[in-house]
């Protein structure tokens, strides 16, 4: 399917979902494909980008953003199109194998970057990657909450070939994104829900896409267990028990 970055609804969520009979909870769908990741203004520019034609500065960028704005989704995203070896941070912290199993990769991930700093074998051990991939003319993608320069990073050789990535940020989601996000965590779980449901839950939740899926999640497990269709009035019962 090709992206339409104006859109926000990918083909999978357009579907009217269906209400489910039976009283179990059937699982729910994480999806990290490119059709399951929604363009809004919180983050069209990082995403453009990450998946531009154009190559990277130095082949080399830190995708940063706050917690829960999609950077692992829009990561993995990238990391599927380009066949990249997919790391994190605490790999670099535990694994031995990390250099050996990336190198028959041009281009690798590493989810949650920061967390190797003020661990010495780690940031030696990404400081190894780093060069080995450039030497290869391959292409190196790091995710973390803030800019290198923030990470707190002992080695000095690491932390500047880390401040001499470029930088793509996601801005926490707006309603747009949380909107959309909503109706597929719904469509997901094969649940219909009232269209007044969505802007209510929208000013009422932590601005987060793990938050959404939370609150899908609550909702539909009180649902289930109260034999109800999950309406704005339901929305209500439940979120004010969380306060």
């Amino acid at each position: 399917m090709t992206h339409r970055p104006h859109s926000l609804m990918p083909a999978a969520a357009k579907a009217a979902p269906r209400t489910r009979q039976l009283p179990l909870e059937l699982p729910s769908r994480a999806g990290y494909d490119i059709d399951d990741f929604f363009v809004s203004p919180a983050n069209e520019r990082a995403f453009a980008q990450l998946m531009g034609p154009g190559p990277w500065p130095g082949a080399k960028l830190v995708l940063t953003g706050p917690p829960g704005s999609g950077k692992t989704h829009l990561a993995r995203v990238w990391a599927a199109r380009a066949g990249a070896a997919r790391l994190t941070g605490r790999d670099l912290r535990r694994r031995a194998d990390v250099l050996t199993d990336s190198a028959a990769h041009r281009a690798v991930l590493v989810d949650d970057a920061h967390r190797v700093a003020r661990h010495p074998r780690a940031e030696e051990t990404l400081f190894h990657l780093h060069n080995m991939v450039m030497a290869a003319g391959g292409t190196l993608l790091l995710t973390a909450p803030a800019p290198p320069s923030r990470w707190g990073l002992a080695l000095p050789d690491l932390a500047s070939r880390m401040q001499a990535c470029a930088i793509a940020t996601l801005s926490a989601p707006d309603d747009a994104l949380l909107s959309a996000v909503l109706v597929k965590l719904f469509a997901d779980r094969q649940v219909a829900v009232p269209p007044n449901l969505i802007p209510y839950l929208v000013t009422r939740m932590e601005r987060s896409l793990a938050a959404a899926e939370g609150v899908v999640a609550l909702l539909d497990r009180a649902a289930m267990a109260q034999a109800r269709p999950i309406t704005r009035a339901l929305a209500a019962d439940v979120l004010s028990r969380q306060d």
